[in-house]
């Protein structure tokens, strides 16, 4: 398990950077399932049950949603929020599952037909997204409202049905293919602000306050504003 120990310069208690032995999150889970402790004891049985719900799940997909649902809504989300973000879930499995059969491979190349996709769509690159939004490696969908998880399942659902009926091969004509379904959900997402009034693009994430919190917020404004 040597060979999968690596060293890279981390800083030390004496604030200088110095080579410190590390690992992968996977090669770390070996280390701790091999430890003669007891000490190590419940960290290899949360091992054990989460391979044995891994398993579940693949012979029935249904509770991988079920769990999903159950870790939102204990980190704060509401179930009209989760409801959404299952659903933009499924549709970009779909677009992904079309790249694929397109030979696009690449992880790179799946980040830049969704930048194309975002960009079209809200006028950021996802990093751009990301760092609007203050946000790290947190996953940028897991901090959108409604109206943005809304507009980013319309770019990817349209670029979806203009890959499956133009049957665009490879990379470049994927790039293409992206950009206009992305354009589509980009002047919808205009129109709608002119609509609304504000923009639909927020800077706001949910690393402080729950999502749900600020749901009942935004709620009890629009009552107060009804109310004058």
């Amino acid at each position: 398990m040597s060979d999968k120990i690596g060293q890279l310069k981390m800083p030390a208690p004496d604030g200088k950077n110095r080579f410190t032995d590390c690992v992968n999150t996977e090669t770390a889970f070996r280390i701790i399932q091999s430890i003669p402790s007891p000490k190590a004891e419940p960290f290899k049985q949360w091992l054990a049950r989460v391979g044995y719900e891994r398993i579940e799940e693949i012979e029935n997909p249904e509770l991988a949603q079920d769990r999903m649902k159950y870790l939102y809504e204990k980190k704060g989300y509401s179930k009209e929020w989760i409801d959404k973000r299952l659903r933009g879930i499924a549709i970009r499995q779909e677009l992904t599952d079309e790249w694929a059969e397109r030979s696009i491979t690449k992880a790179l190349e799946y980040a830049i037909l969704t930048n194309e996709i975002s960009m079209a769509t809200f006028g950021m690159t996802v990093e751009e997204y990301k760092q609007f939004k203050e946000l790290n490696r947190e996953n940028l969908r897991d901090h959108m409202n409604d109206l943005e998880l809304i507009f980013t399942m319309l770019g990817e659902r349209v670029t979806t049905e203009i890959t499956r009926k133009e049957d665009p091969l490879g990379f470049t004509e994927c790039k293409d293919v992206a950009k206009r379904g992305g354009d589509v959900a980009g002047k919808a997402r205009l129109e709608a602000e002119r609509e609304i009034g504000e923009s639909i693009v927020s800077d706001e994430n949910y690393l402080k306050e729950p999502e749900k919190v600020k749901r009942i917020e935004r709620k009890k404004k629009t009552i107060d504003k009804s109310d004058k």
